[in-house]
């Protein structure tokens, strides 16, 4: 129903003075983010914004993903969006996943596929389902990785993507037993030759495929550069690029 048609002086009309404000903001956010259903999407931004919760709102503008394998709605900048969300309790229900999944507007078919390929029940490892999704987005392994490395880190946007060795080979190793052609010993195997390929690049100066790369780095893994005082790893696009940094 139309409200009706009554006229206001400006003395009558009291604007609060953080409105202003809270409409740039959301203004930002919205370009930000381009969410495909704006009003579900703005719905879900004011009930974050009262209830002081994690705003549904990317970190920068986002332009389309050309080398995603699916074209599901899901892009890196959405996943982080959900990991920001949702991160902090570790454990999540379905429910609620499946509610910030429709606030941004995603199908919920795919969230349907990759809650039965990790055979999730209604509370979710939420570290589990990042790296499914991951996988998702870039339908191997590698790319999984680095779009994990590329959410969880972090650095600044642009820069080199750091997070836990930890955190790495916890990844690595789930993707990797979900993969299904790996062994529990090569998997094992794996993980010790890279941790052991950690501690040797970290006492090594910054190298670069132009100048003399340890071949014992490129191992595992072709693309990676580490560090390693606290067990960081870093994964690094374009492939050409190699390096062991030490700090």
């Amino acid at each position: 129903m139309p409200l009706p048609d009554v006229m206001f002086c400006a003395q009558q009309i009291e604007i609060p003075p953080e409105f202003p404000e809270i409409l740039k903001q959301f203004t930002k956010a919205a370009i930000r983010t381009q969410p495909r259903d704006v009003l579900q999407w703005s719905a879900s931004y004011f009930a974050a914004l009262s209830k002081g919760e994690t705003l549904p709102v990317k970190e920068r503008f986002e332009m389309p993903v050309a080398t995603q394998k699916n074209d599901t709605g899901l892009t890196p900048g959405l996943l982080k969006v959900l990991h920001n969300q949702l991160s902090p309790k570790n454990v999540v229900e379905e429910r609620e996943l499946v509610e910030k999944w429709e606030d941004l507007s995603l199908p919920i078919q795919r969230l349907r596929n990759i809650l039965q390929l990790g055979s999730f029940g209604h509370e979710i490892e939420w570290m589990k389902f990042m790296a499914l999704a991951c996988s998702d987005l870039g339908g191997s392994l590698f790319s999984a990785l680095k779009y994990a490395c590329e959410i969880l880190t972090t650095d600044p946007p642009g820069g080199a993507a750091h997070i836990r060795f930890e955190t790495f080979t916890y990844l690595f190793a789930y993707l990797a037993e979900m993969d299904g052609t790996f062994t529990d010993s090569k998997i094992e195997e794996m993980l010790l030759t890279l941790e052991e390929d950690v501690l040797l690049c970290g006492i090594m100066p910054i190298m670069t495929s132009e100048q003399s790369t340890p071949q014992r780095c490129l191992k595992m893994l072709p693309h990676l550069l580490t560090f390693s005082d606290k067990f960081v790893l870093l994964l690094q696009i374009p492939a050409s690029a190699i390096a062991c940094v030490k700090r």
